[in-house]
């Protein structure tokens, strides 16, 4: 089985940042960009008591800018775990320019509404607000289409003979984050979460609210290369079948809590 690099501190050390793509290092520095904007978004939240639907204006846009650093700083980790010479072609190039381009258009647009004190999502008062909401959810769309990009690119880049069962979680994992968070995503567009603050931190409902099987849905691009990543070291020969079941086990706990939010 061959030997992946892991970003994690032990290794961190060893990689060569200068040797990183301009592509990823873009990537890098553009998490860190959404990640000083988030807490410099939180300060001015200090200041700020508007709420908007009983919740704080700038949690959303906060929200966004964390999530976006995650996704921006996972996909250079994913891609390098996975075949790092992906990073050097093209079609990361142009990977990297739609995950920017469509998270940096959402991030600006529900930053200047909370700024205004007016709702980004579901707001269709008027036509150009409609507009902006359909631009969203087709940004949103591109967004999550990036990860599904990167799966295809990965595999496409195989090397002869088998794949390590992290770089199988690392395929599926991309994949699995365009196909779940672009169903969920299209469902939460036409439900509406319920209003006020939720459940701490995450502000979720346990009624009505589609967001945390979106979460999943999402997030399917960290949790599932790392459980690869957990298998391949510790499961030996077992890895691969550990990996399939930890996979249909995420997809089902993705389609419960999906069936539950539209039911109840």
């Amino acid at each position: 089985m061959q030997e992946n690099k892991l970003f994690v501190p032990s290794v961190w050390p060893n990689v060569d940042i200068e040797a990183l793509s301009f592509a990823s290092k873009f990537l890098l520095i553009y998490g860190a960009l959404m990640g000083l904007a988030c807490g410099l978004t939180f300060v001015v939240s200090l200041y700020d008591e508007r709420t908007l639907r009983e919740v704080g204006i700038w949690m959303k846009p906060m929200k966004f800018m964390a999530a976006t650093a995650l996704f921006a700083w996972t996909t250079v980790w994913l891609t390098e775990l996975a075949n790092s010479a992906v990073t050097h072609g093209q079609a990361y190039l142009g990977i990297c320019a739609l995950l920017v381009i469509t998270s940096l258009f959402e991030v600006v647009y529900i930053t200047y509404q909370a700024s205004q004190g007016e709702a980004s999502h579901y707001n269709i008062s008027d036509p150009w607000h409609a507009l902006m909401f359909g631009l969203m959810a087709l940004a949103a769309v591109g967004l999550t289409a990036s990860q599904g990009w990167l799966a295809w690119a990965l595999w496409k880049a195989r090397p002869i003979g088998p794949l390590s069962v992290t770089t199988w979680g690392v395929i599926i994992g991309l994949t699995l984050t365009f196909v779940l968070s672009t169903i969920s995503g299209f469902m939460l567009g036409g439900n509406q979460p319920p209003s006020g603050s939720g459940m701490p931190i995450v502000g979720w409902h346990l009624y009505k609210d589609i967001r945390p099987s979106h979460f999943l849905g999402v997030h399917a691009q960290q949790l599932i290369p790392l459980w690869g990543i957990v298998v391949d070291r510790l499961f030996g020969n077992d890895a691969t079948s550990a990996l399939t079941v930890g996979c249909v086990l995420y997809v089902m706990v993705w389609g419960l809590l999906t069936w539950s939010s539209l039911s109840s």
